[in-house]
């Protein structure tokens, strides 16, 4: 069984010799982002939340506020309208009529509209600021996933390379008993191709790194990282303070607001029409001059009315279908979280103490390679045992405060 083992590694080695040529050939690129002790976490926020795309449909939304209050404080419901009229005989009789006619159609508030006008203007307002809260959360579950994505990756550069580190020393070791006659063609084979396994693993995790540097910068637009982005668990349990439940909440608010508002204006406003008129009659050279007043009712009618109502009411359908898809997201989410804590705390614990054996088992394995009393193979057996826990141990670290961080985003907290 062992000189099968042994075969398979030469094979694996004939097949691995070209990888040092290609490493030639291949020049990474490097994309550089320092730490900046002085950097805080929530000025990085801050940054990566203003250069967001969304803000511009936040800006434009402005104006929709705008025009809401304009509408809620107007001193009329609408816009008045001036109109004017002439007639005369000239064409007809010719016997010297003429009348001119000037008008002013003032529009009368409806009961009660002013005040559903302004909890509209109120609640789009609301909406708003929400959703820009919403949107730097959003912003924030990015940057943590980010920020955790580079110490993950970070820390498997850094232990692919103390495996080639270590891959290295024992082929410089099996290199030189191999020169003293003390070791097989075969071992220093098998110690060439462990260093080239361990060359090719660092090579991947650096370009891993260099994949989730860029994707910080194209995030924040930033070149620098902080220094300290670990977070403390909230005591929060559930997510109803959280800006995008909030968000949802306000749309909610909103369209039940813009449908009382309908029906208040499911008829027309009524007008007031002022008016003057110069009149002087048929072979008559004196004029006329009078004032007029004239009140204009419309009635409710369901020809009007009904098509407006059943749109306000799909608004409002449309927000609470929403709201609850958000809700059963948020559920999923928070549980995930709770759970995924858990599990990972329990991981920890049990990595922790095979990282632990490992290391002794290495040191032992070690020390009887040395002395002779076990082989190559099984020195790189325990080498590689040792490597996984190593690195499922500190991987568990890394996931533990990861995990921290997304319970954190799934209540809802800003880091």
């Amino acid at each position: 069984m062992k000189k099968y083992y042994q075969i398979q590694l030469l094979l694996l080695a004939v097949f691995l010799s070209s990888i040092p040529a290609y490493a030639e050939e291949f020049s990474p690129h490097e994309d550089e982002l320092a730490v900046n002790p002085q950097l805080p976490l929530k000025e990085v926020l801050e940054k990566t939340y203003i250069r967001n795309p969304s803000q511009a449909v936040l800006q434009s939304r402005e104006a929709t506020v705008r025009a809401r209050n304009i509408m809620a404080n107007s001193m009329l419901p609408g816009a008045p309208a001036v109109s004017m009229t002439h007639q005369n005989d000239t064409m007809g009789s010719g016997r010297g009529e003429r009348d001119w006619q000037a008008e002013i159609e003032l529009p009368v508030w409806l009961p009660n509209q002013r005040l559903n006008r302004q909890k509209v203007a109120d609640a789009t307002t609301s909406n708003l600021a929400t959703s820009r809260e919403s949107l730097k959360l959003q912003v924030a579950g990015l940057l943590r996933d980010d920020l955790w994505d580079i110490a993950m990756n970070d820390s498997n550069v850094e232990l692919a390379n103390q495996r080639l580190d270590t891959a290295k020393s024992l082929q410089h070791d099996v290199e030189r008993r191999y020169q003293a006659g003390e070791m097989a063609k075969t071992d220093l084979m098998l110690a060439q191709q462990e260093t080239l396994m361990a060359e090719k693993a660092s090579l991947l995790a650096e370009a891993e790194q260099m994949h989730a540097r860029h994707r910080y910068f194209v995030l924040t637009g930033l070149r620098e990282m902080p220094a300290q982005y670990q977070e403390q668990q909230s005591t929060l349990l559930d997510y109803y303070q959280s800006p995008l439940w909030l968000e949802y909440e306000s749309k909610v608010n909103l369209a039940e607001n813009e449908r009382d508002l309908t029906a208040v204006e499911r008829r027309e406003n009524p007008q007031i029409l002022f008016n003057t008129r110069t009149q002087r009659g048929p072979f008559d050279t004196s004029y006329n001059d009078s004032v007029g007043l004239k009140v204009r009712i419309p009635l409710d009618s369901e020809v009007r009315s009904a098509p407006l109502q059943a749109a306000a009411e799909v608004v409002v359908g449309n927000a609470i279908t929403e709201r609850e898809s958000l809700r059963m997201m948020l559920d999923t989410a928070l549980h995930e979280a709770e759970h995924n804590l858990s599990v990972t705390r329990a991981e920890l614990e049990i990595t922790g103490q095979q990282a632990t054996i490992a290391k002794e088992s290495l040191r032992l394995a070690r020390k009887a390679f040395q002395l002779g009393e076990t082989d190559l193979v099984s020195l790189l057996r325990v080498q590689a045992q040792t490597y996984e826990a190593e690195k499922a141990y500190t991987t568990r670290q890394i996931q533990l405060q990861w995990d921290i961080a997304r319970y954190n985003q799934a209540v809802g907290v800003l880091p």
